[in-house]
């Protein structure tokens, strides 16, 4: 930082206790500049994205070997300031609050320049940070100054998508049996029939687990129960894998010769990572492992799917616009307009430098499109989405201020080779699991 900029940053509001946005929340905030006298500006901007990626290394024989690759989801830019030569015509240009272009030129002392974004209801992975990948969404702001070079700051919000709506294959009944036939030390016969009741389960709900187990060998054996995580990376047709176990727990012993139904309620914890399994270069997946703790033989077990869903109710995007992607600069008392979003209003800033003009006000729309669907429809479901590069379900009203996310920033598509699985549809956000080889 120069001794003109005394500090730059970018900060945004919460809008709930957990500190979370979803699909269509209101994302409002403040760029704050702080120079220490008469500082021209060639452009100030503030920029929202999402992206995911992965990096790792690997040593064959002499030589190292860095996968990489990378997934954006959307990278839209406002101006307060910009200078028209040196940016094209495709970024929108925020006006102060009589309708005027910022001044390129601020005097000393701290400035605040508030923003507002609308987050598309397009079902993006939720924010992950893991061993060697991650998926974070910013907010990122940037000061250019004719030969000086550029000052930046950036803030990480935690974006999580929105429930799923309704998927039968999540709520269907999951089943499996297993039979062995013991040898040397032990001698007769286990089998056993498990199920529970589904495989998709929100954050901190109880997974019901059903075991008739029948003991035909000659010891007491006892049903375990483990929960654990795979985190799997995807680059360059190779894939990494990380598996852990989130938790043990055990039943009662089952004495030789009997029958036995067992019912065992297991508490997922409130604090995992939900599934993830819409990202192209990165899997979070969860996997319930019941098998039979057999003494001196090896242990027959059953894995089940296990999805981890969104908590039912995160935020009040519900009854946001079906919009793809909006950007509003409300002025920072948030009193302009008698009926503002559902969001918290901006603290009153220092020196605030205000709302553009060029945006209309909450609850003015355009004319509506017919092919669009009503308001408040929720958009189709799931499974219904088309191949990645579809921008999501606009809503009926486009507002005066809509800006569309350009077709190079949705989901990408590439190829990969036959070591790596097919990708997920990217709007199918809970698809039918493959099956990847499993590490013990």
């Amino acid at each position: 930082m120069s001794l003109t900029v005394k500090s730059i940053s970018v900060i945004y509001n919460p809008i709930n206790q957990n500190n979370t946005f979803t699909s269509g929340d209101f994302i409002s905030g403040q760029v704050i500049l702080d120079v220490a006298k008469d500082t021209k500006m060639q452009s100030l901007s503030v920029k929202i994205k999402g992206k995911a990626e992965v990096c790792w290394s690997e040593r064959h024989g002499k030589t190292t070997v860095v996968y990489s690759d990378k997934e954006k989801y959307y990278s839209v830019e406002t101006f307060f300031v910009r200078e028209e030569n040196t940016h094209g015509n495709d970024h929108e240009t925020l006006k102060d609050p009589s309708g005027q272009p910022y001044s390129s030129v601020v005097a000393a002392g701290r400035h605040v320049y508030p923003f507002t974004f609308q987050l598309p209801l397009q079902h993006f992975p939720p924010t992950f940070k893991g061993s060697v990948g991650k998926i974070v969404y910013t907010l990122e702001t940037k000061l250019s100054r004719s030969m000086r070079i550029s000052s930046k700051a950036k803030a990480e919000f935690h974006y999580v998508p929105s429930p799923v709506v309704s998927n039968p294959e999540l709520m269907a009944p999951q089943y499996g049996t297993k039979d062995k036939q013991m040898k040397l030390f032990t001698s007769g016969s286990v089998s056993m029939n498990i199920n529970t009741e589904k495989m998709g389960y929100c954050l901190g709900e109880g997974l019901k687990v059903l075991a008739e187990v029948q003991n035909n060998s000659s010891r007491a054996i006892k049903p375990k129960y483990c929960l654990y995580e795979k985190h799997s990376f995807f680059a360059r047709g190779k894939r990494k894998l990380h598996t852990h176990d989130l938790f043990k727990e055990e039943g009662e012993p089952i004495e030789q010769n009997s029958r036995k139904t067992v019912t065992k309620v297991l508490p997922i914890p409130p604090s995992l990572t939900i599934s993830i399994l819409n990202c192209r270069i990165l899997k979070v997946e969860y996997r319930l492992r019941v098998y039979l703790d057999v003494p001196y033989a090896s242990d027959p077990e059953i894995k089940f799917p296990i999805v981890i869903l969104p908590l039912q109710s995160l935020s009040a995007a519900s009854s946001a616009t079906n919009s793809d992607f909006q950007i509003r600069n409300y002025p920072a008392g948030g009193n302009a307009y008698p009926n503002p979003p559902s969001m918290p209003p901006s603290a009153p800033p220092l020196n605030a430098v205000g709302q553009s003009g060029q945006f209309a006000a909450p609850g003015h729309y355009r004319p509506p499109l017919s092919q669009f669907p009503a308001p408040g429809y929720p958009g189709p479901p799931l499974s219904q989405f088309p191949a990645p590069g579809y921008p999501g379900p606009p809503g009926q009203f486009a507002p005066s201020n809509y800006v569309g996310l350009p077709a190079q920033f949705g989901p990408s598509v590439s190829h990969q080779s036959d070591s790596a699985p097919p990708p997920y549809l990217e709007y199918q956000l809970y698809p039918q699991l493959p099956e990847h080889p499993e590490k013990s």
